[in-house]
């Protein structure tokens, strides 16, 4: 069987159980050299050493990383350690997360940072450290960990929505600015039965969504054939896509009473026919400016 992976140097956040256990072993198996990072440590007896043990066991090349994404000098650091022993690093799963999970009105405003804290700007950490030696040697593969939290709502999760809905975006634009360094961004929305989500499914629920079942959409979004700009769905077996698309909408500049065009005619704003995904965020400007016949 083809190693999609071989002689890749990848890191893995939050890698010490669940998803990002998974995907540091999915991500081996297909000849990468890992680093495992986990908050708890890089000692003997550490969730994310004893990853990084299991896959010198089975052949493998890994070190065990305990920096927290939060710290940009830890997160430094981490990359100095994996360019020391390899030389090189190809991919970015950012994977590190927790929940804090209450309705709004019972949400503490120091829950609802921390959870920004280490999904957003732990990505965003983690991405600025490895980003320039990327573009130096023209070549990346970066996991977003994106949720369907973030891109359709969920009850007592504002925070983790509000954090998963940002490093869509954040992916959006890295993916435009390192296209031309050959690096490619995605987000995966992962649905899988970890710590994060005891007490939020049921059993029955929680028996078929293994992490096993969504690493190999890591794995095909750090091949080097990976997509960018892709916000891949993954859960018990199956894979999907989530777009964010735009509506061709109404045109309203003359107007007499633009509000009440509005509120009357929401239904035909939202009507999906013909709707597009935009290349950029220019696009709405492109769209809106040809509407009202003023594009140059």
């Amino acid at each position: 069987m083809k190693k999609y992976l071989e002689g890749r140097v990848a890191i893995v956040t939050g890698a010490g159980s669940g998803l990002g256990r998974s995907h540091a072993f999915a991500l081996a198996r297909q000849g990468a050299k890992v680093v495992v990072n986990d908050i708890n440590g890089r000692h003997q007896g550490a969730p994310g050493r004893e990853v990084a043990d299991q896959i010198i066991r089975d052949g493998g090349a890994a070190i065990a990383d305990g920096g927290d994404v939060r710290n940009m000098e830890q997160m430094e650091a981490m990359v100095s350690r994996a360019m020391g022993e390899w030389g090189r690093v190809d991919i970015l799963v950012n994977n590190a997360g927790i929940l804090r999970d209450k309705s709004f009105s019972k949400m503490s405003i120091d829950d609802f940072r921390l959870v920004l804290d280490v999904h957003l700007m732990g990505a965003v950490n983690c991405t600025k450290a490895v980003w320039e030696q990327m573009r130096a040697q023209r070549y990346g593969r970066i996991v977003m960990t994106s949720s369907s939290s973030g891109l359709y709502g969920n009850f007592g999760q504002s925070n983790y929505g509000a954090a998963k809905m940002a490093v869509v975006g954040l992916m959006q634009t890295l993916a435009l600015e390192g296209e031309k360094y050959n690096i490619r961004v995605n987000c995966l929305a992962p649905s899988a039965a970890t710590a994060m989500t005891e007490g939020v499914l049921s059993p029955k629920d929680l028996e078929g969504l293994s992490p096993e079942a969504v690493s190999p959409g890591v794995v095909a979004l750090a091949a080097a054939s990976a997509p960018s700009r892709m916000i891949l769905l993954a859960g018990a077996g199956s894979f999907e896509a989530a777009n964010i698309t735009m509506t061709q909408g109404i045109h309203l500049r003359n107007a007499a009473d633009p509000v009440t065009q509005i509120i009357e005619r929401i239904a035909e704003i939202r009507d999906r026919r013909d709707e597009i995904v935009p290349d950029a965020g220019w696009d709405q400007y492109r769209l809106e400016l040809s509407k009202a016949g003023l594009l140059s």
